[in-house]
Parts: C-alpha cells; structure tokens; sequence
C-alpha cells in the first residue's frame, strides 16, 4: 500500500483536481528534467550517437514491465494512439461479410479509422448498446459484448474500460471469445494503462495503446503502443530512416535496406527519439513502476470508498465496484440535478472534474487526499 503523493505535485491545497482522465498534472521532478532536457539543445554537440537510441529501448523496457511483456521490442514509440490505431487498421484487410465490434460512445480515436475501413471494404460496424437501465449495468453490458462476437466478428475495438463512466470491460472472457471467433482485440488503454494492471499475457491483445499524458503520468503528443505477432510483417504509417534495420551506423545510412527493426520496430513515429519528451515519459514510467500500478488502484479504492458510499445514500447512482474501476467513475442524478449548476458549484469551490455525456466524471489518483473526497461530496449535496 502506498500513501499520498500529493508533495511530488504542484496543486495548490485550495485545488481539488479530479480529472486525471483529461490530463494528468506532471510532477515537480519530471518537470525539471523536461527543462534540461529542452536546454541540452542549446549545445548539440553534447549528444551522442547513443542518444538517438539507448532512452527509447529503457522507455520501452519500461513500459514492457508496466503492462508484464516480455519483449521490449514489441512495443512502438508514437505520438497518439490515434496515430497506432491508424497502424493496425492500415494492415487489416475486410469483406463485405465482416463485422467490427465497438461499444457505445466509444472514444473517437479508436472508431474513426474502423469507420473508415469499414466504409472501403464493406464491413459492418456493429456498436453494442448498454442496458437501458442503469441497474446492473456493468455485467449485463459485458453479458452483450460477449453474444455480439460471432463468426463474422473480425475485430473488437474498445478500451479495457469505458472513457466517461470507468465501466469495466472484461478482457480476459472477451479476448478469449474473440479468439474463438479468429477477430482481432485491438484495445486503447488511454484511461487504464498506469492506475489498473493489465496483464499481456493474461489477456492476449493483438494490440494496445496508451497515450503518456493521463494515466502514464507523462507528456502530450507522446504515446506507447503494444503489437502482437499479426502486425509482424506489416506496412508502418510512414517510412522514416530510424525504423531501418542497422539504423544506428550513421555512416551506412546510405546503403538502403528493404528491411525494418524487428517485431514493432516498423511502426515507430519518425524522430522517436525525441531528446525533449523522452526524458520526461521515462521519468514517470519509473515512478509508476516503483509505486505499482496495483497499489495505485488499491488508493484509490480506499480513497473513494466512504465518499462513493455516501453519494450512493444521496441517491446518486454509481456502477456496482466489481464492474467499474477505482480510479475513474461515473456519478449519475437523473433528472433532478441541473449538472451546469453543478458545474458552478464545482468552479466555484475550485474543484475539477469533467461531464461526459450524462455522467460526471470523477478520476483520481495518488495525488487526492480525503480533503478532496469531502469537498467532492459537499459541492454535489449543494445541488441535490
């Protein structure tokens, strides 16, 4: 078990800060080493041929550890997850007989590409609704994913959890399900990745991604990414000279080679170096390592359990604890709460939190204390 680290932040006490799931705040530590980072340009003499490429193999050795692969180099360097969601369904080939799994209001960045293939080729994209009512929610949504994948099922597309209310997916029982079927799981771990575990070799994704600057603790414009043995052999986004097999004797860089890096060496974003940012999503790989991603979730659960029972006696409805995470869920009031007041009310005490779609969203992590929880849980009795 782990206690607060609200001193490696710099958030004022008077800040309640509940939105991890938009954008994590950086710590005072990996701040400083953006700053030394951006000044080592001033002198570009000091970088080495080692530079270009020793801080991404740690960077994925660390990430390797974070999601329990045991090959660093089946992880990419990239700068969005739109950008390895963009990757995969490039080397996806469909018939008009196929289907693509997505759940309901899925987030953008892991539909739009589906979308596209799909309109190219033919297939159907097939969205699976949660239950109506909110009353079990959880498992009976996981009930429908489950008899949705079928024999014309080729991929499944969605996030380990659902982006505006932390409903759980259950990957394990779907994974295997859509190996079954022959479908690809491709999973955007963006809201999970760094505050819940996840086990490559328990769920056995063909791919995963995870943007740095949420959970990851980590930098914009930065992302990681995770390809199984489908993806092997297949074509990158975009052909850059560091993807190339021996792209590290400078000198021989004239001498072109039809060959990439091994495994997902091939999908790296040109300049993945990065000499700026790199430093920066090392540093937070690190601490989360150190701090355990299972004892990050074990916080928050015991943080947000008094505050998630008194709002339930309020009347608020909260998905049941087996089926949503700790560190990102959703509050629902019916008809009966103004959310834009409620959103006043927030401001007004400085507390921030997010509304998607006809939840608000609470996500926090080791930087929340009890005082955040009580200040949660006295703006929202303001309203009711």
């Amino acid at each position: 078990m782990i206690k607060t680290q609200k001193e490696k932040f710099n958030l004022p006490k008077e800040v309640t800060y509940l939105n991890c799931a938009n954008i994590a705040p950086l710590m005072h530590e990996l701040s400083d080493m953006g700053k030394d980072a951006l000044d080592i340009r001033m002198q570009p003499y000091k970088i080495s041929r080692q530079d270009w490429f020793e801080p991404t193999k740690k960077l994925k050795a660390n990430f390797s550890k974070l999601i329990c692969c045991n090959n660093p180099e089946r992880i990419a360097i990239l700068p969005s997850v739109s950008y390895g969601i963009a990757s995969v369904a490039k080397n996806i080939k469909l018939t008009v007989h196929d289907e693509i799994l997505v759940v309901d209001e899925q987030y953008p960045s892991n539909y739009y590409s589906w979308l596209n293939i799909s309109q190219e080729s033919g297939a159907t994209i097939q969205i699976v609704n949660p239950p109506k009512k909110p009353l079990d929610k959880g498992r009976l949504w996981n009930e429908k994913i489950l008899a949705a994948i079928n024999s014309n099922t080729r991929i499944v597309a969605l996030g380990n959890i659902h982006w505006t209310d932390g409903t759980l997916f259950q990957l394990q029982e779907i994974s295997k399900k859509a190996k079954q079927h022959n479908a690809l799981l491709i999973i955007d771990g963006s809201q999970s990745i760094g505050a819940l575990p996840f086990d490559i070799g328990k769920i056995k994704p063909d791919a995963v991604f995870a943007v740095g600057y949420k959970w990851l603790l980590g930098p914009f414009s930065f992302a990681l990414g995770y390809y199984g043995d489908f993806f092997d052999n297949g074509s990158p986004l975009e052909e850059n000279w560091i993807n190339r097999k021996d792209s590290d004797d400078f000198q021989g860089l004239v001498n072109y080679t039809p060959d990439y890096r091994s495994f997902a060496g091939r999908y790296n974003v040109g300049e993945n170096s990065n000499f700026h940012l790199t430093p920066i999503m090392n540093g937070a790989l690190e601490h989360l390592l150190v701090w355990g991603v299972d004892n990050i979730q074990n916080y928050c659960k015991e943080l947000t359990k008094s505050p998630i029972n008194s709002l339930k006696e309020l009347g608020c409805s909260i998905e049941d604890d087996n089926f949503r995470t700790s560190h990102l869920f959703g509050i629902r009031f019916g008809t009966s709460v103004d959310l834009k007041r409620l959103q006043s009310e927030f401001q007004k005490n400085q507390l921030y939190a997010s509304v998607r779609g006809t939840a608000v969203r609470i996500s926090v992590n080791v930087y929340n204390d009890a005082n955040d929880m009580d200040k949660l849980v006295e703006s929202i009795k303001k309203v009711l």
